[in-house]
């Protein structure tokens, strides 16, 4: 297993995990208009331009990518791992990677929680700080938390 920075010729990598996962999952928590601005959201237009300015990470197994995350400045965005490798592990090594970097310049981590991962972060010590509504395309609505955790010093 290893994490690295994703570089351009990943973004289709990145992109296909990112949108499988949002078609595979959300539509299990949220109305088809927020499924379609999640994936308006992680488009591959922003998703390049994140690799672009370091953001992006991959996290490969056996040389298969099988989840991804960004990070910027302490903020954690974009945890994604394919359906396929769900439940393995991989989604506790990339918030792990996250939080660690985060750490060694941030006193704390912020993110915004969808409702299929919120459950994960209260267990790793998040906190809610905010809650969001996005009135989306077609009169539905996507919620979300912000969520926030604390390092030790």
């Amino acid at each position: 297993m290893a994490i690295k920075k994703a570089v351009q010729s990943d973004l289709w990598t990145v992109r296909k995990i990112v949108a499988d996962t949002i078609n595979a999952v959300y539509p299990h928590f949220y109305p088809k208009g927020a499924v379609d601005f999640f994936l308006k959201h992680h488009c591959e237009e922003n998703i390049s331009k994140d690799i672009n300015e370091g953001l992006v990470y991959i996290l490969t197994y056996d040389n298969t990518a099988v989840g991804t995350v960004t990070v910027c400045g302490n903020e954690l965005a974009r945890l994604f791992v394919d359906v396929r490798y769900q439940g393995k592990g991989y989604g506790k090594e990339l918030l792990d990677f996250a939080e660690k970097l985060i750490s060694e310049k941030y006193d704390s981590v912020v993110l915004s929680a969808s409702l299929p991962a919120k459950r994960i972060y209260l267990k790793r010590g998040y906190r809610e700080v905010d809650f969001n509504s996005i009135l989306t395309d077609g009169g539905d609505h996507l919620c979300y938390d912000i969520l926030k955790k604390s390092f030790p010093r």
